[in-house]
């Protein structure tokens, strides 16, 4: 097992956005990073960047709710790096719907990216962080899972069931050596986010204590936080860097 400062890290989703900012953040702590998204190109350009800042950090384009896929993209980690040890769940995608209005379609396909997607890269990963009994999990949740949304339901369902399934899974192994964690931000200025409609931003800024949306940046730093050996004693937590959307 490398030392913390070299460790292989795959984060999902990391074209843009808090992704973005993740593989950014950890490629500056020293990681070794794998960066996922579904399109190529995207992945390729935070690849571009890392490096340009003197970074390590390779491509892995593909569909995290598909089961093959995700197989390649680990695969494409252990060929380049050799296993990950810190996994990052981020991919996801929002989609603005009254329930009355959400198809079959609509509340699968969000479950499918956000819910099953962590599902299967923590499936495919997380044999081998046991078989060393060292790993760090790191979900990417939502306080709209804690709280819900409006026009947003399936979203916040599938952020719920990853907080779920952050606290069960961290029950199951913490004493193995790996430790999983969530990070539930608040509204955030990402390409997602302003893709809103300006009436849910104006109204959801005006509810928040902090009055401001928080930026992908700043919920970087808790996820480098969470993969640190700085965060030994959290496990099954979710940390809520949210303006103060929700107070624990």
């Amino acid at each position: 097992m490398s030392s913390e400062l070299s460790r292989v890290a795959l984060v999902t989703g990391a074209g843009n956005g808090i992704g973005r900012a993740i593989a950014e953040k950890l490629a500056k702590n020293g990681d070794r990073v794998v960066v996922n998204d579904l399109r190529g190109e995207a992945a390729q350009e935070v690849v571009d960047r890392i490096e340009e800042s003197g970074g390590q950090a390779t491509a892995a384009p593909g569909d995290v709710s598909d089961a093959e896929s995700v197989e390649k993209i680990v695969a494409t980690a252990r060929e380049v790096y050799g296993a990950p040890e810190v996994l990052v769940n981020n991919a996801g995608f929002l989609q603005q719907k009254l329930f009355v209005d959400l198809t079959a379609e609509d509340f699968d396909r969000m479950i499918a990216v956000h819910l099953r997607g962590t599902f299967l890269c923590t499936s495919v990963v997380l044999p081998e962080m046991l078989s060393v009994g060292r790993g760090v999990i790191v979900n990417i949740a939502s306080q709209l899972g804690q709280i819900g949304g409006i026009e947003l339901s399936h979203y916040s369902a599938a952020k719920a069931g990853i907080i779920g399934l952050t606290k069960s899974l961290a029950r199951e192994i913490s004493d193995k050596g790996v430790r999983v964690n969530a990070v539930a931000p608040g509204p955030i200025n990402t390409e997602l986010v302003l893709g809103l409609s300006e009436e849910w931003r104006n109204n959801k800024a005006a509810e928040l204590p902090l009055g401001r949306f928080g930026e992908p940046h700043e919920v970087a730093e808790t996820v480098a936080f969470l993969a640190s050996d700085r965060a030994a004693l959290y496990v099954g937590q979710t940390l809520g860097p949210n303006s103060g959307d929700v107070m624990l």
